[in-house]
């Protein structure tokens, strides 16, 4: 199934394993009790919202079941999303909004 040794790859799976618990270790090990800034705490709350977009952006733009080429079924269940997110202020509704809205017009198309 792989041409990859299985030592070479298990030294990486954990040589991964062990850089990522040392990178999440040194934030919240060391700043673990500590009182963090107000500026970085403000920061640190966008960062959920941040990171669903970039998950979502490449689907949307490069959408695999077209073989990358841009879609207008994807863009508009995008925009569906957004649409709702903002007149709701509410994430879970703006991604429901979404994923129904691009069922419905998978379902039509």
């Amino acid at each position: 199934m792989s041409s990859i040794p299985a030592p070479l790859l298990w030294t990486v799976i954990l040589g991964l394993a062990v850089g990522s618990y040392a990178l999440r270790f040194a934030f919240i090990g060391f700043m673990g009790g500590k009182p963090i800034a107000p500026w970085l705490m403000r920061h640190l709350r966008y960062t959920a919202v941040a990171i669903i977009p970039a998950l979502v952006a490449p689907l949307v733009v490069w959408p695999a079941p077209t073989d990358g080429a841009p879609s207008l079924m994807h863009f508009a269940a995008a925009a569906a999303t957004l649409a709702v997110g903002y007149l709701t202020r509410n994430v879970l509704y703006g991604l429901g909004a979404g994923g129904v809205s691009l069922l419905l017009l998978y379902l039509a198309a």
